[in-house]
């Protein structure tokens, strides 16, 4: 490859084609394919690189503890969750409409696991997302207050397509963190693109360890 063409594709940023490119074109030479052939040999390599690597910046941004999936999840050991329910979830189409979901049930029967899970599937089809305890976030909030930046805090988390805010019902809440709170709610409700998407709620409340729509 000469100067010229490896620095175009530096400036274009296609940095994978520049690596591959002598590659493809010896196999290209070998197989005698024709030229559209080659070139899209060369934009395909490149575009599922980016595609990667976008996918791994969306994940590593989510802040997934872990990266379940439906596939790893123990449904075996979980009788009261409906594995037909977390295969409806994890088509997503709640987030196109705007719904929320609600998993409630005691200590240990999957929750969060099960909400990393639909959330990973999110990112994987080219959703932002964001996983986030609730104790962070209201932390998160209480410091907003402090320095004048609740604007810029509610403004980042509404532009999430999917959150997660894992045991919120554990916490005991200071009236001004609520209103942060509900400013969020309300600017997520507002982009007719979003969705709240939050595990564990009110932990008082035991209606089995299945997740529910709410209403």
């Amino acid at each position: 490859m000469n100067d010229d063409l490896a620095q175009m594709l530096a400036n274009l940023h296609l940095g994978w084609m520049a690596q591959t490119i002598e590659r493809e074109a010896a196999q290209a030479t070998k197989e005698q394919v024709p030229y559209e052939v080659f070139l899209a040999r060369l934009m395909r390599a490149q575009y599922h690189h980016q595609q990667e690597g976008a996918l791994a910046y969306r994940i590593n941004q989510a802040r997934l503890p872990e990266q379940w999936t439906l596939d790893s999840f123990p449904f075996h050991l979980q009788p009261g969750v409906n594995k037909r329910d977390m295969k409806t979830f994890a088509e997503l189409d709640f987030i196109a409409k705007g719904e929320n979901i609600v998993f409630m049930g005691p200590t240990g029967v999957g929750k969060t696991g099960l909400a990393s899970s639909i959330l990973l599937k999110a990112l994987q089809n080219g959703y932002r997302g964001l996983f986030i305890r609730a104790q962070d976030l209201f932390e998160e909030m209480f410091t907003s207050l402090a320095d004048h930046s609740s604007r810029k805090l509610v403004n980042r988390m509404a532009r999430m397509d999917l959150l997660i805010c894992d045991e919120l019902g554990y916490l005991n809440i200071l009236p001004e963190q609520t209103n942060v709170f509900f400013r969020l709610m309300e600017e997520r409700y507002n982009q007719l693109d979003s969705d709240g998407f939050s595990p564990p709620v009110m932990p008082p409340i035991r209606r089995g360890p299945g997740p529910r729509r709410a209403t």
